[in-house]
């Protein structure tokens, strides 16, 4: 048995409050009993030890301690999985290592809800890289998910499964958010419409999401802190938002009306990076400046669309240069407090990747444009300074 338990006893009875004496009574014990156990002089018996951990509500490795060493494999093995398939942006670079790891990690750990929730999302990434998203246009001229594509791909049925699984289960917070959000995004993808509005039902109302209820919790700079990080989330909300609403309606949305649109969307980050510094989000204009690329080009306006290319480079260099800082702050005046925290994906490469990552959104019937943009010789250019940039 592990000599720490006393310590470990005595950590969690005052941690909770309690006194020897109260934990003597929930377990019919005496308190000298009690004591002479987190003085290490004996130990509880063994057919005690469900009923402490329960009392104290944590499991039973947690209570010998060893929790923490446990946690801290799990969690190193999930930062080098998460890693790994963040090298999968568009590209099956390492799909089956990242799902082979995460599987390995649940047989060694079985139970760890946050492995499963790790393997789920690398299943979640890896149908994207390898099957891709597919749209058609119903019959009212609105863009749809090809639900009989999509319900060939393994790898999204069973992120479906372990996802569900999950959900059933005690996990909260950050972890619930993401399996939330990624199996609303698979039950859309696979025809599950009606599970896909219900479980978007359970999740708070926008006036009830962390950025906001923050605000609410602090005062002086930290409250300005917070309002500077909801403004930053819902700039890029907003103009997520309206790239959805143009795709979805793109069958009644003529080439140039959609170009202004993607324009607008850019110029809601101007509405707070109001001095051009856009920190982290610098990579949201990437994508949107090379989605405006082709917009331009179906507009016919092909001078437009290389040069909206030309400042997708640029934000590639300015985020490559945040991504390369520590500490530092965004500087426009609504933002001054806001820190900008490199990480969560936000490594290089987003130079060397911006052609295969064109036109970042793909819109149905763009397939010959894609083409005759590509076919065009400033394309090679542009492609030979990303190149140069690097």
């Amino acid at each position: 048995m592990d000599i720490k338990l006393g310590a470990q006893l005595r950590a969690l009875r005052r941690s909770h409050g309690r006194t020897q004496e109260e934990v003597a009574r929930a377990l019919d014990v005496t308190a000298q009993a009690v004591s002479r156990w987190e003085k290490g002089i004996c130990y509880p018996d063994m057919t005690l030890i469900p009923s402490i951990a329960n009392y104290f509500g944590v499991t039973i490795d947690e209570l010998f301690g060893y929790r923490s060493e446990r946690a801290r494999r799990i969690d190193g093995l999930m930062e080098q999985i998460r890693a790994m398939d963040r090298r999968n942006a568009g590209r099956d670079v390492c799909v089956d290592e990242c799902v082979r790891m995460a599987r390995e990690g649940l047989a060694e750990y079985p139970g760890s809800e946050e492995l499963m929730l790790c393997l789920a999302s690398v299943l979640y990434n890896a149908g994207y890289v390898r099957q891709g998203e597919h749209h058609l246009t119903d019959s009212d001229g609105y863009d749809v998910y090809d639900v009989q594509q999509h319900r060939r791909c393994a790898e999204w049925q069973e992120a479906v499964t372990i996802y569900e699984r999950l959900l059933t289960t005690q996990i909260e917070g950050s972890m619930r958010q993401q399996a939330t959000r990624e199996l609303i995004q698979l039950y859309a993808n696979l025809g599950e419409s009606d599970k896909a509005e219900a479980l978007a039902r359970t999740a708070p109302a926008l006036s009830g999401c962390r950025e906001m209820l923050n605000i609410q919790a602090f005062d002086g700079r930290k409250r300005a802190e917070a309002c500077g990080e909801a403004l930053l989330a819902m700039v890029r909300t907003v103009a997520n938002l309206m790239i959805q609403s143009l795709i979805v309606n793109n069958a009644h949305i003529g080439p140039e009306e959609a170009a202004r649109i993607v324009r607008r969307a850019i110029g809601m980050f101007d509405l707070v990076c109001t001095d051009g510094g856009c920190g982290l989000l610098h990579a949201d204009l990437i994508g949107l400046h090379l989605f405006l690329s082709l917009r331009l080009w179906c507009a016919g306006d092909g001078d437009g669309a290389f040069a909206a290319l030309d400042s997708a480079l640029e934000h590639a260099r300015e985020l490559e240069a945040v991504c390369g800082k520590r500490d530092a702050c965004y500087t426009a005046p609504l933002l001054s407090t806001v820190r900008i925290r490199p990480g969560d994906g936000m490594e290089s490469g987003w130079i060397a990747n911006l052609p295969q990552d064109w036109p970042w959104w793909n819109v149905p019937g763009d397939g010959q444009a894609k083409a005759d943009m590509k076919a065009d010789p400033r394309w090679a250019s542009w492609v030979s300074r990303t190149r140069s940039a690097l």
